[in-house]
């Protein structure tokens, strides 16, 4: 499959398959949330240090033009380290993103409560979901749970998995496999029985620990909305159990989209 991106010199040149569904020329907003991990964990990241959070602003519907990102450490401890960034594109800055690193230990004594372990199956064993009718091409391989992914007014659950390099000659790691996907978090969460109507501003993703394979899955926690916001929130799991959370806010938009 095709990369999402090239380099070009201190730019990343997207293709024309990072279109997303809200307008013709514009990038999916999953795409911001995954350079903006790439680059992170290539300019910063160093063990025993874990991504436990991301946070992506997207302020501007990023065209599907070339993109640079700056980074900076705001804070570098023992314990802790937090990362700013900031993505520019045609001369305007278009999405911020902070990300917190927290040291990796052992476990402090005592049980805590958690819930029941996932009783979702495989997700070999599911059958890919068909997007029918749609007037451009989901980037990702989706296998439904409970029924479709989109639509409907039930509680959504299923797995991801990205089918396409993020930057083309260099690895897809597992967090930025997981935070290119966290974006999923508001189709899942927000679309009903009428679709898609609200577009996400924000992706906060939590992570306890990293995916061990190719596989996210998703499962809507909460949705509330009320006067044309919404917040979305949605645990995340890999084939061994919870790995963390991503939630988004978002606004009413009128155009009905696949997500």
């Amino acid at each position: 499959m095709k990369p999402f991106f090239e380099r070009a010199g201190a730019a990343f040149a997207p293709g024309p398959h990072t279109r997303g569904p809200w307008s013709p020329d514009s990038m999916h907003g999953r795409l911001v949330a995954g350079l903006f991990a790439h680059v992170f964990e290539r300019e910063h990241h160093e063990d025993p240090f874990h991504f436990a959070r991301l946070t992506v602003d997207m302020f501007r519907l990023p065209r599907i033009a070339p993109v640079e990102l700056t980074t900076e450490v705001i804070r570098s401890g023992r314990r802790i380290r937090v990362l700013s960034g900031a993505m520019t594109s045609e001369g305007r800055e278009i999405a911020r993103s902070t990300a917190v690193l927290l040291r990796r230990a052992e476990a402090p004594p005592g049980t805590v409560w958690t819930p029941a372990p996932w009783d979702a199956p495989h997700p070999d064993g599911l059958p890919v979901q068909e997007y029918e009718n749609l007037d451009w091409t989901p980037m990702w391989e989706t296998r439904p749970i409970d029924g479709p992914t989109f639509g409907g007014a039930g509680r959504k659950r299923a797995w991801l998995r990205e089918i396409h390099p993020l930057v083309a000659g260099e690895p897809l790691t597992p967090f930025v496999r997981v935070a290119g996907s966290a974006d999923f978090a508001s189709p899942i969460a927000n679309s009903g029985d009428q679709g898609l109507h609200y577009v996400n501003a924000d992706i906060t993703l939590y992570l306890s620990r990293l995916p061990v394979d190719e596989w996210v899955g998703f499962e809507v926690a909460s949705h509330l909305a009320a006067e044309g916001i919404a917040i979305g929130d949605t645990t995340l799991y890999d084939p061994q159990g919870p790995i963390g959370k991503s939630t988004v806010c978002a606004v009413a938009n009128p155009r009905e989209v696949a997500p």
